[in-house]
């Protein structure tokens, strides 16, 4: 595809349009125009991927896209292969949202139609902004559909969990946007490329970080903010939590990559330890917190949270297996966490409860669901083969390298993670069908196939040949590592080798920026 095409602008408009025609559409119509609009949006995704040019030399940044409006702020869009494989990772999952909500929602089906597919449109362009303020629109907009959707069709303490989720997350960004005006008024532009390669004096950079830790921190969600998260993805309907584990927590993940690391690689340096320690502590305690847990999405909710700390300390070893690792940690996690709450929602559908004890012997009545279910709990646990294993061992072998000690510690996060995972199936598929109401549950419908058989299929294509997914970002890491490289903390195996780096060459390098 000719890059000059607005390809970007073509796959926000078109769920916005849907969203708007949704409002007006019966229940049935309103249905079938969010398939369609998410289709197409999967169509373009497809095109886009296909057209991403990958020969030496390319162009970092593709399908540019550029408008000013008034002053500083442009309607900038363009992708590198990070945004890329995040906005195919969306536009995947979106049509299996649609086809989950399906029959499951019975009550104002054309707001919740248009919820979704707004979602969609602000989720794509948080990945595509090319101007800092553009992106804070996406980003902060994006909690709005999200709380309609968690307060309107959630659960039983819905208006809590909307209030709590929207609350954590909205004062946490308001520190960033302070942030980002001082950043434009510094550095007299508001483009993203721009500030990447721009050097923020060292003094600003620490103050700078942590606004926009505030941000990511509670999106991501790192320990001790992440409480909103459980609360949010119980009483969410089982499409929220797909698309808020699958795509909404990668966010805060995403703004490491573009804002925190390259625009302020010595703060970076110097809280990494900050982002370890945190890490370290989520993914033993989050993963002691899933393993008594009575709910089953609760348990899946305090599972992501273990799974994104191992994103953050791969993201801040500064090197390219910690971030790669981390990048594929948050697509494998994108699709396995969504699926495994698509097959929470499966039986829930059945018997209206999410408990744990009240099944059992599922793999007699339900044996395609035992199957996938199978599937999806060792691709969670780490499995060689599938998705997340890929993920999980680069990013170890990355955080390896800066500090052998964090690696440890969240390498028993893999072993927790296969003890309530297991714990978990063993209970709900295996045993005795003692129960009548479990023994009537019919297996698998078509829909529900459609929904699970294709990202089954994902999940062994990202474990089997997780090098189509890695080919487009590589060069995009290795750019960000030779920014961050300058700054990167001593790992103890260089101290202990006595090769730590030159302090007056870390010193200088820091101060690149003094004569902006």
């Amino acid at each position: 595809m000719n890059q000059s095409f607005p390809i970007l602008s073509l796959m926000l408009a078109i769920p916005m349009a849907g969203a708007i025609a949704c409002l007006y559409a019966s229940a049935s119509t309103a249905r079938w125009i969010a398939l369609a609009a998410t289709l197409a949006d999967l169509v373009l995704g497809v095109v886009l991927w296909l057209s991403f040019d990958l020969t030496p030399g390319a162009p970092e940044w593709q399908f540019t896209e550029y408008a000013p409006i008034f002053g500083r702020f442009a309607w900038a869009l363009g992708i590198d292969g990070i945004a890329l494989t995040l906005i195919a990772l969306t536009v995947f999952l979106m049509p299996i949202c649609i086809g989950a909500s399906w029959e499951a929602i019975q009550k104002r089906v054309g707001e919740y139609m248009a919820a979704f597919l707004l979602m969609e449109t602000l989720m794509i362009g948080v990945f595509a902004a090319q101007d800092i303020f553009l992106f804070y629109i996406f980003f902060e907009a994006g909690l709005i559909p999200m709380y309609l959707i968690i307060g309107i069709w959630g659960g039983a303490d819905r208006i809590y969990a909307s209030y709590k989720f929207f609350l954590y997350t909205l004062l946490g960004s308001v520190l960033m946007l302070v942030a980002m005006l001082w950043m434009a008024r510094e550095a007299g532009s508001t483009s993203i490329p721009v500030l990447m390669a721009y050097d923020f004096p060292v003094e600003a950079q620490y103050w700078l970080w942590l606004a926009f830790f505030a941000s990511f921190a509670v999106k991501v969600p790192m320990w001790p903010v992440h409480t909103w998260l459980p609360d949010a993805h119980v009483q969410a309907p089982t499409a929220g939590s797909v698309i808020l584990a699958g795509v909404m927590l990668k966010m805060g993940g995403y703004g490491f990559i573009r804002f925190s690391l390259p625009m302020f690689p010595e703060a970076s340096a110097y809280f990494a330890w900050l982002v370890w320690g945190l890490s370290m502590v989520a993914v033993v305690y989050t993963s002691l917190v899933a393993l008594v847990q009575q709910d089953m999405k609760k348990l899946i909710a305090y599972s992501s949270v273990a799974h994104m700390a191992i994103v953050t300390i791969g993201l801040f070893a500064f090197n390219q297996q910690g971030i790669e690792g981390a990048m594929m940690v948050m697509l494998g996690h994108g699709l396995v966490s969504g699926a495994l709450f698509l097959c929470v929602g499966v039986i829930y559908d059945r018997l209206h409860t999410r408990e744990i004890d009240r099944y059992g012997g599922l793999a007699i009545n339900m044996p395609k669901y035992a199957l996938l279910f199978m599937l999806f709990t060792m691709a969670s646990v780490g499995l060689p083969g599938t998705s997340n294993f890929v993920g999980e061992l680069l990013s170890l072998m990355g955080v390896y390298q800066a500090s052998s000690w964090v690696a440890l510690v969240c390498t028993t996060g893999i072993i927790l993670g296969a003890a309530y995972m297991l714990y978990l199936y063993r209970r709900v598929v295996f045993g005795d069908l003692v129960k009548d109401d479990v023994r009537a549950m019919p297996d698998l419908s078509g829909r529900e196939m459609l929904m699970l058989v294709p990202i089954a299929l994902a999940v062994l294509w990202m474990g089997i040949y997780p090098e189509s997914f890695l080919a487009p970002m590589r060069g995009n890491v290795a750019s960000l590592v030779a920014r961050i490289d300058r700054a990167a903390p001593e790992g103890d195996a260089q101290l202990a080798m006595g090769k730590p780096k030159p302090a007056a060459e870390t010193h200088a390098a820091g101060h690149g920026g003094e004569s902006h």
